[in-house]
């Protein structure tokens, strides 16, 4: 059949793109091929192996396939599958809230800074609450940085402090006011029950309570975090996976430039 392709279950497909009616690729346009992965609480016997199938076409994909599965302990099991997704979404009319500005690299942020504020931005960090990851802000704040960018210790016109992990709201914000900071980046990694943003949510209570929030530029990041969630969190920005300090130096460097110069 020409343009088309025919399926395992005998029926052909479009291998036509259009962005209007995008699905998963695998081997060839339009296939749908999708990998997922789950836990069962369940045995790892045969029955296991035809209910994760089961599921796997409720979820709406064609041809489940089982091609790995393991007992985590007992009365649990993990698959790993395939399944061809049946479902399309339109990418033209979708429009994601992004952090706008200008990514300069280190050099230019630095000349940038010199020439619009006039002095150092001083800039607070921490993995807050609970969470004891730093791999985020560490990799945003230490010199060495992280992918061959340089972290905003390493800029000369910043003045980083990073305080770690397992920082509490009330000891961050005592620190950014001892430090008069201009800027504070909260990492975020731990999501669990949403923790992250019940922790977030506090900090900026916490920053209206004393006066504060208007007073610095808040910024947000993580691996489960995005832009629109910050914004509507109280935050000014939030940054995601693919970040680097360039990212967020050149933000802030552009967001103070315009509550001071306007």
């Amino acid at each position: 059949m020409s343009g088309g392709l025919y399926s395992m279950e005998g029926k052909a497909f479009d291998q036509t793109l259009d962005l209007k009616k995008i699905k998963p690729y695998g081997d060839t346009v339009n296939d749908g091929k999708t990998q997922l992965s789950f836990t069962l609480p369940v045995p790892c016997n045969d029955e296991a192996v035809e209910a994760a199938k089961q599921l796997i076409k409720k979820m709406g994909f064609e041809n489940p396939q089982v091609v790995f599965y393991k007992e985590l302990t007992q009365g649990f099991t993990f698959f790993n599958c395939y399944g061809s997704c049946m479902h399309t979404v339109d990418y033209t009319n979708i429009h994601v809230p992004k952090v706008e500005s200008n990514v300069m690299d280190m050099h230019a942020c630095d000349e940038f800074i010199k020439e619009r504020i006039g002095r150092k931005i001083v800039v607070v960090g921490a993995s807050t609450g609970t969470d004891a990851h730093t791999v985020g802000i560490d990799a945003i704040m230490n010199m060495k940085g992280y992918a061959g960018h340089y972290g905003i210790e390493r800029y000369e016109m910043f003045e980083a402090l990073n305080m770690g992990s397992q920082v509490p709201n009330e000891e961050f914000i005592a620190k950014a006011i001892e430090t008069k900071a201009d800027a504070l980046l909260v990492s975020q990694t731990v999501t669990q029950k949403d923790v992250h943003i019940k922790n977030m949510t506090e900090l900026v209570e916490l920053l209206e309570a004393e006066g504060l929030r208007d007073k610095v530029i808040l910024v947000c990041g993580g691996p489960r975090i995005n832009h629109e969630l910050a914004k509507e969190l109280g935050y000014d920005a939030g940054f995601s996976m693919n970040s680097y300090a360039d990212d967020v130096a050149s933000y802030i460097a552009h967001e103070l430039d315009k509550r001071i110069n306007g």
